[in-house]
């Protein structure tokens, strides 16, 4: 909706993503090789009007990487501010299934904190480094490349 004079809605539209911080037993957390941009990133993806977070985060990862999750708890919700993209973090653990390459992933592997630094750029790595801490939800906004 928009007022007669045409200006921008009065209520801003915004896209929800949901992704797994999926961290093993020895501290290894789960990334996956995007298809379409060749960047490693947490599994994830837009959540759908159907299901509650946590329902969208186990389906993305599953999608994703074929293992299945538990989700734990939120641990960060972050917002592209040049996209409009608000995503929502969880800490899963795993509980089953086998890592594979999908429709979405040409790679997935465990990296430890150290390699996920190395590896990811740094509005991905720090969704998977803010879930180490355990009773801590961060909020951060970004532009899509650096955070603010």
């Amino acid at each position: 909706m928009s007022n007669s004079t045409g200006d921008k809605p009065s209520t801003p539209l915004h896209s929800v993503s949901v992704a797994g911080a999926v961290i093993r037993e020895d501290g290894r957390m789960l990334v996956i090789k995007r298809r379409d941009n060749g960047n490693w990133e947490p599994p994830g993806g837009v959540l759908e009007l159907d299901e509650t977070p946590e329902e969208g985060v186990v389906r993305e990862v599953l999608e994703e990487t074929g293992i299945h999750v538990e989700v734990e708890q939120l641990t960060g919700v972050y917002k592209n501010m040049s996209r409009g993209i608000v995503a929502l973090v969880f800490r899963c653990k795993p509980s089953g299934g086998e890592e594979r390459p999908t429709s979405e992933a040409t790679a997935v592997e465990w990296l430890t904190p150290d390699e996920v630094k190395e590896h990811m750029g740094k509005v991905y790595a720090i969704r998977l480094l803010d879930a180490i801490n355990e009773n801590i939800t961060k909020v951060r906004t970004h532009d899509g490349k650096k955070l603010n």
